[in-house]
């Protein structure tokens, strides 16, 4: 399986800061001693044009060109240089490889990414652009360009924070579902509301969790009859972790690796490629959340090995959707 990793883009942050920015390296490290079964490549810089797809240029030029206020800098949480405009590009580019690789091979990764509180014109809560939303946008403008058909994504964001940023992006879109199941009394404090949003109680514990996730799938794959996505990305928070210092929320190592297996089960019983990204986690112990990120990418190298043996990613067809006995017709651009 092929992942893609920035972790040699280090911010530099002031002493005492609580981002945890050496969780990249540690974790990048982690999958090359642990994991041959993952082929780390370095994460490309997404361009201005790319990153203009979700995000005002104005905003754009402003990160890049280090026009950013005070006030921006302080909702984002990092203070601007040079290297946090480079980081913030390659975490970026780092989901439109996985993404596109994914299109072809069922399953890829990004080691960091799930910037899903930046908006079109602003930046929040450590995440400067939005990911997923620049690489969904250029996945269905690239398939449109070769296949003349429109790509259907789904987003499914399992971090504990619910992703305001990517619900506001596409909010008027109806070609890009948004599942959020997150912390009800978390950051951020004023939900955007999304396709399908789970809140969930503090304290809740792995059987609880893993009941609503079940749920929730049902609903998804309910709202898409007829119209299956072609292409999913999935935030794999390791933040839900007892354990984490900003979570609120009490699964267990185990059942956050449960939640993945249930996932990765999920999209590859329906044929629906996946771009992985790791988004947050804060874990008192920075080793703690490592292990747990790093078994999510265990996780989604088993499930990459599983579509290998069976055949071709089904991008855009629906193939496998309980709601189709076989390809369902991809509509049209414009339809």
């Amino acid at each position: 399986m092929r992942a893609f990793a920035s972790h040699q883009f280090v911010l530099p942050l002031p002493a005492g800061h609580r981002f945890p920015m050496p969780k990249y390296a540690l974790l990048r490290d982690r999958v090359a001693a642990t994991l041959p079964q993952i082929r780390l490549e370095e994460a490309p810089a997404a361009t201005d044009g790319e990153l203009a797809l979700a995000h005002e240029p104005a905003y754009v030029s402003a990160v890049a060109e280090g026009w950013l206020s005070a006030a921006a800098q302080r909702e984002i949480g990092f203070p601007w240089s040079p290297r946090m405009a480079e980081r913030a590009r390659r975490s970026v580019g780092a989901t439109i490889a996985a993404a596109r690789v994914a299109l072809a091979d069922g399953v890829a990764a990004n080691l960091a990414g799930g910037t899903h509180h930046a908006s079109a014109d602003k930046g929040s809560g450590y995440c400067v652009f939005n990911d997923v939303a620049v690489a969904a946008r250029l996945m269905q403008a690239e398939w449109h360009r070769a296949h003349r058909q429109l790509l259907r994504v789904l987003v499914i964001d399992l971090d504990v924070h619910q992703g305001n940023g990517t619900a506001s992006i596409f909010a008027d879109d109806p070609t890009v579902f948004t599942f959020s199941m997150h912390g009800e009394r978390n950051f951020p404090f004023r939900k955007v509301a999304g396709d399908l949003d789970v809140d969930l109680p503090d304290g809740c514990p792995d059987g609880p969790y893993l009941q609503a996730l079940d749920r929730a799938l049902d609903e998804v794959e309910r709202r898409h009859v007829g119209r299956p996505p072609g292409l999913a990305f999935y935030l794999a928070g390791a933040d839900p972790h007892e354990n984490d210092r900003l979570g609120r929320l009490k699964l267990s190592a185990e059942g956050l690796a449960e939640r993945d297996r249930r996932v990765f089960d999920w999209l590859r019983a329906r044929r629906l490629p996946v771009a992985v990204s790791m988004a947050g986690g804060y874990g008192n112990d920075i080793h703690e959340t490592v292990a747990v990120q790093a078994r999510t990418l265990a996780l989604a190298a088993e499930s990459w090995r599983a579509w290998q043996a069976g055949g071709q990613a089904g991008a855009a067809g629906g193939v496998g959707w309980a709601t189709a006995p076989g390809p369902a017709p991809v509509e049209e651009s414009g339809a």
